[in-house]
């Protein structure tokens, strides 16, 4: 019999994401099939499955930490914001539509059929599934029709750990609150709790644990110290971006503009471990730094945030670092602003039209319903650099540039464009930096020399590391004992 079991957390971003990664890959190593489930996720950083579809980035990881390929049923419902009031609907890998939050809550009674459908294929694989929660059971006023906290965990009978954070302070009151705003039910269903990003001595916070378990009448499971080594895994949540917005290298400055809907920016998380690179994340509000590398990242709206880039006057900051002799590079919608117009006659993003672009590269995009969703290998143009990512984009990009397309996949197809001087550098795929043969000729390109290190078997390592870590501050038997 599959045994399950979930994890909340009293708000987002207490770490629900990279402890079930790492009590993926522990149990895994205990030899346990296990798999990871998220009803329903609300971020733009994606992955591409290999039964061709996209999830939550989170639950790509936590199926790599089980030693298992992602599928579409690990988070068959995912939230893709394209506006500060609505979102695309992805269902099982493919989009749905596109909702405004009050109109998703009349979805979700539909949407509890594809979840219930996605739990039950994923059960018959698995000797263990661990489910995520979302946001915060707490948050009550959303939880008629929920899909996501305790109306998933009470439809299909999962028990639940709490998890509270203590490095944004208050964790008793996250804890004890969060035990007094439930119904009944939905309370009876938590079985224990966690303590995570605990720093210092661990037998000082040993009362307030204790006046939680009290005070809710729940076990306490562990206090889990702060991981720093998790700095090098992918980010489920755009709140990091602003958290980790410096890297501390100390060589050539990589500068990327955070956009409002930047999507898959865990492309940069292997600069980061670059001892001869600074990377700097801008946020809004702040100029593009005098740098050697501008990188347009990717966007879930690529006409919306160029709009919001001019916004910023960045694009008076990019036009002087390219007069100054700085490189560009464009991924994805970072590649599409960077040609001379896109255009959306359809209305995929929103209103349709057309815009002009930033005019650095010779090309032009429309935009188009179908989207584009696989792995891809190939080499670079000029370098002839070795490289394997992914696609997953709407819209075709042509134009004189194309000519001298960035990347020639294995099987002949090409993608992106140069400027004439080699300068302006755009391109479809992600992922190009977690290879170390592409990432070393980027680096050469703009006179920085890469490390020698693979960054996927760094990621392996730190899931190990991760995996490690818990078993010594989590029971994680009694967590075991708890799934049903």
């Amino acid at each position: 019999m599959t045994r399950s079991l979930m994890f909340q957390g009293t708000g987002s971003d207490v770490g629900k994401s990279l402890l079930v990664a790492g009590f993926c890959r522990a149990f895994t190593l205990r030899g346990l099939r296990v798999r990871p489930f998220k009803p329903q996720n609300m971020s733009n950083n994606a992955a591409v499955t290999q039964d061709g579809g996209e999830i939550g980035r989170a639950q790509a990881l936590q199926a790599r930490a089980c030693h298992a390929a992602p599928s579409l049923d690990m988070n068959p419902v995912l939230l893709k914001p394209q506006s500060d009031t609505g979102s695309q609907i992805v269902v099982q890998g493919k989009i749905f539509g596109v909702a405004k939050a009050r109109d998703y809550q009349a979805l979700k009674p539909q949407l509890a059929g594809f979840v219930a459908e996605s739990f039950a294929r994923l059960r018959e694989s698995a000797d263990l599934i661990l489910v995520e929660g979302a946001g915060s059971p707490a948050e009550i006023n959303l939880r008629q029709g929920d899909i996501a906290n305790m109306g998933f965990a009470r439809a299909h009978d999962v028990p639940v750990v709490l998890i509270g954070d203590i490095d944004r302070g208050g964790v008793i009151a996250q804890l004890v609150g969060t035990k007094q705003v439930l119904d009944p039910p939905d309370a009876a269903m938590i079985c224990g709790f966690l303590v995570n990003k605990f720093r210092g001595d661990a037998s000082l916070f040993a009362d307030g644990m204790a006046i939680v378990a009290q005070q809710t009448g729940w076990p306490a499971l562990g206090l889990v110290p702060f991981f720093a080594p998790a700095a090098c895994l992918p980010a489920e949540d755009a709140m990091a971006l602003s958290q980790r917005r410096e890297s501390s290298g100390a060589g050539k400055i990589i500068a990327v503009p955070i956009l409002p809907h930047i999507s898959n920016f865990d492309d940069f998380d292997p600069l980061k471990l670059e001892p001869d690179v600074r990377l700097v994340m801008v946020r809004p509000g702040e100029p593009l730094p005098v740098c050697d590398l501008i990188v347009l990242p990717g966007t879930k709206t690529t006409i919306s945030d160029l709009a919001s880039f001019r916004a910023q006057g960045w694009d008076i900051d990019l036009r002087a670092h390219v007069r100054r002799g700085g490189k560009v590079l464009g991924i994805c919608g970072g590649y599409q602003m960077l040609g001379q117009k896109i255009s959306d006659p359809l209305g995929m993003e929103g209103p349709a039209g057309s815009v002009e672009g930033l005019g650095l590269l010779d090309v032009a995009t429309q935009m188009t319903p179908d989207k584009v969703l696989r792995a891809c290998a190939g080499v670079s143009s000029p370098e002839d650099a070795a490289f394997e990512g992914y696609e997953m984009h709407v819209g075709v990009t042509d134009g004189p540039d194309c000519a001298r397309n960035f990347l020639t996949f294995a099987d002949g197809r090409r993608d992106g464009a140069l400027s004439p001087d080699g300068a302006i550098r755009g391109g479809y795929v992600h992922g190009l930096f977690a290879h170390e043969s592409l990432r070393a000729a980027l680096l050469r390109w703009i006179g920085a020399e890469a490390a020698d290190f693979a960054y996927e078997a760094e990621v392996e390592r730190t899931l190990d590391a991760l995996a490690d870590h818990l078993e010594r501050h989590v029971d994680l038997d009694a967590l075991l004992a708890l799934a049903r």
